[in-house]
């Protein structure tokens, strides 16, 4: 099936009134999976509701999956041309410093894309502490207390993995309840005006904002991720086209590619849309590997755990510790390595101007940080071997850390808006 056919089954998004696909631009980096991104061209437009032609509405299957919103604005000829205003670019200092201030003041607890972040930003920081309790030592024999290693290393690594499972979990569930429906997430509002002169209403500002109201991805629901979210399509915030209807309900395969009663939150899919939809989505691959990874990853925690730890033979500790490790290790790596080629338009071209990139990059160098601390573990009767291990634990948690967060960043910036 070519990627055009792929992206003509129920798997993209529909319904975005005033814009139309640009079929020349429907790009992913693996041609036999799903595409990965998409450009809406606006309609010219010939309704004062219609986006002008300045604005052009961005797809991307990660974007989809955190439930963000990309646009492209031409920031010069918007303004002058139409009046419209838009929000500042997501590059700019003002935009920047406003996500900081959110990291430090709001919780989104409802978004399972803010706790996948947050489990991950937390376990890296719990690996880091646990970099110091295994490498510190070894780089000076003086900071070293009773039980450091061996106790305190083996509780922090089980607790690390623990919640790194948690976020694999998570993942999971954001894969799972993808959003498939028309969601623009932007709105065109109209500001009614009074002449001074004459005393007559006139429209005369227009302004494109964000919408919560046309937000149809599971993030949205401030209740609780758990529960279901009714939207209501009217008015002014109908989504659909009539030439949509038959996609309304359910694709070929039974899946809910839309609904105007409701949609509920997903647990697990059927077989046959893992088959026929979820195993040929980049995104989701990379995430089925990490939970596979983190639940191999884990296992070697346990096994780490004081009390169970010093009472195996080192051919069991071989297998059961240091290989599940450096297996969990290797998941890491190739998951990250997806999540790079998930935003790239070509396998080998870096899409340096996005942040899932940067997150699956740090991501990656952490996965090569664990991989190693698990592979030279078997040689730990060795001194150079040893110290290399530990003191991989401790780069590759920091460089964890450092995707994590950018993660963090990316799931309470909801609205890029980027210059054409």
């Amino acid at each position: 099936m070519t990627r055009r056919s792929h992206f003509q089954t129920g798997r993209r998004p529909r319904g975005y009134p005033g814009f139309r696909l640009d079929e020349t631009r429907v790009t992913g980096p693996i041609s036999f999976l799903n595409p990965t991104a998409a450009h809406y061209k606006p309609i010219q437009p010939s309704e004062e509701t219609r986006p002008p032609p300045q604005i052009e509405r961005l797809w991307r299957s990660r974007d989809n999956r955190k439930g963000r919103h990309a646009i492209r604005v031409d920031t010069e000829a918007l303004p002058h041309e139409t009046g419209i205003k838009v929000p500042p670019l997501t590059r700019s200092f003002s935009a920047v410093a406003k996500i900081i201030l959110k990291m430090a003041t709001y919780v989104p607890y409802w978004d399972v894309s803010y706790l996948v972040a947050m489990s991950f930003t937390i376990g890296s920081a719990v690996f880091i502490i646990n970099g110091f309790f295994v490498w510190l030592p070894l780089a000076d024999r003086k900071t070293e207390f009773h039980g450091e290693i061996d106790v305190a290393g083996g509780w922090t690594g089980f607790v690390g993995a623990t919640i790194f499972e948690i976020g694999g979990v998570l993942l999971m569930l954001e894969a799972f309840n993808t959003n498939h429906t028309g969601c623009f997430g932007w709105a065109l509002q109209t500001v009614v005006e009074k002449s001074v002169e004459e005393g007559v209403p006139h429209h005369a500002i227009k302004e494109l904002t964000p919408k919560l109201s046309r937000c149809e991805h599971h993030q949205a629901n401030h209740k609780s991720f758990l529960r279901e979210k009714h939207f209501h399509h009217g008015g002014g915030s109908v989504h659909h086209h009539a030439s949509d209807s038959a996609h309304l309900h359910r694709d070929g395969t039974g899946y809910v590619t839309s609904s105007t009663d409701g949609r509920t939150f997903r647990w697990i899919p059927s077989m046959s849309e893992l088959r026929t939809h979820f195993f040929h989505e980049i995104g989701f691959l990379a995430s089925f590997i990490l939970f596979v990874s983190a639940t191999i990853f884990w296992i070697g925690a346990i096994v780490g755990v004081p009390g169970i730890f010093n009472h195996l033979s080192k051919g069991v500790l071989d297998g059961l510790y240091w290989g599940t490790t450096t297996l969990g290790g290797l998941g890491f790596t190739v998951s990250s390595y997806l999540y790079m080629l998930e935003t790239q338009s070509r396998w080998y071209i870096p899409a340096w101007h996005i942040l899932g990139w940067h997150i699956g990059l740090w991501n990656l160098i952490g996965s090569v940080g664990f991989t190693l601390c698990g592979a030279l573990g078997p040689a730990s009767d060795n001194s150079g071997a040893n110290f290399q291990s530990s003191l991989a634990t401790f780069w590759g948690s920091v460089a964890f850390m450092i995707g994590s967060m950018i993660q963090w960043y990316e799931s309470l910036q909801k609205h890029p808006v980027e210059k054409k």
